[in-house]
C-alpha cells in the first residue's frame, strides 16, 4: 500500500484533492494501478512528441522499399538490401506500424489524456472556487465602502455628522455666553 499523497493545493468544496502533478490524481493503491498510471502518462507525453513522429517516420521509410518492390516500381538490383524487399518484411512492417502502433497506442493515449483531463478539471474547479471567494469578498468590501449603504462607512459618516452638529451647537452657545449642555 502506498502512502496517501497530501494535496499540493488543498481540496475543492466537494473534497477533491488538488495536486500539482497530474499523476497524483489517480488512485495508486496497488502496484498495477501505479504501473498503469505511469505508463499511460509516459506514453501520452512521449507519443505526442516530435521525437516519436520522426521515429515513426523512419520506420515507415524502412518499409517503403518492400512496398515499392511488391508494386513492381523498383528492382532488387537497386540500392536496397535484399531483406527489405521480401514480402515477409513488408507484412511484418505493416503489422507493426498499422496494428501495433495504432491499436496499442490509441487506448494508452486515451487513458493518459483521461488522467490529464481529470487533473486539469480538479485544478480548474479549485481555481474557480478560489476566484468566487475573492469575488464575494470584493463585493462585501465594496458594499462596506459604499457611503449610501446602511452599515460600513455610512454609519461612520452619520456619527461624524452628529458629532459635527454637537460641536457647532456647543460653539454657538459658547459665543452667546451660555453654558454648554452635556449630552
Amino acid at each position: 500500500m502506498s502512502e496517501v499523497k497530501k494535496p499540493t493545493h488543498g481540496f475543492t468544496k466537494h473534497g477533491q484533492a488538488v495536486h500539482a502533478r497530474t499523476q497524483d490524481h489517480l488512485p495508486e493503491a496497488t502496484r498495477y494501478q501505479r504501473f498503469n498510471k505511469r505508463v499511460a502518462i509516459w506514453i501520452t507525453k512521449n507519443a505526442g512528441s516530435m521525437t516519436a513522429f520522426w521515429l515513426f517516420w523512419v520506420l515507415c521509410c524502412l518499409i517503403l522499399p518492400s512496398v515499392l518492390y511488391a508494386m513492381g516500381d523498383i528492382s532488387v538490383k537497386e540500392y536496397v538490401p535484399a531483406f527489405a524487399t521480401t514480402f515477409g518484411f513488408n507484412l511484418l512492417g505493416t503489422w507493426f506500424l498499422s496494428t501495433c502502433l495504432e491499436l496499442v497506442l490509441m487506448p494508452a493515449i486515451m487513458v493518459g489524456q483521461n488522467i490529464q483531463s481529470a487533473a486539469a478539471d480538479v485544478r480548474s474547479t479549485k481555481q474557480f472556487e478560489d476566484t468566487e471567494e475573492v469575488r464575494v469578498d470584493m463585493k462585501t468590501t465594496l458594499d462596506r465602502l459604499d457611503v449610501d449603504t446602511a452599515g460600513g462607512l455610512k454609519d461612520v459618516i452619520d456619527r461624524f455628522d452628529a458629532l459635527e452638529a454637537l460641536v457647532k451647537s456647543a460653539l454657538a452657545s459658547l459665543q452667546n455666553g451660555a453654558k454648554p449642555t452635556e449630552s
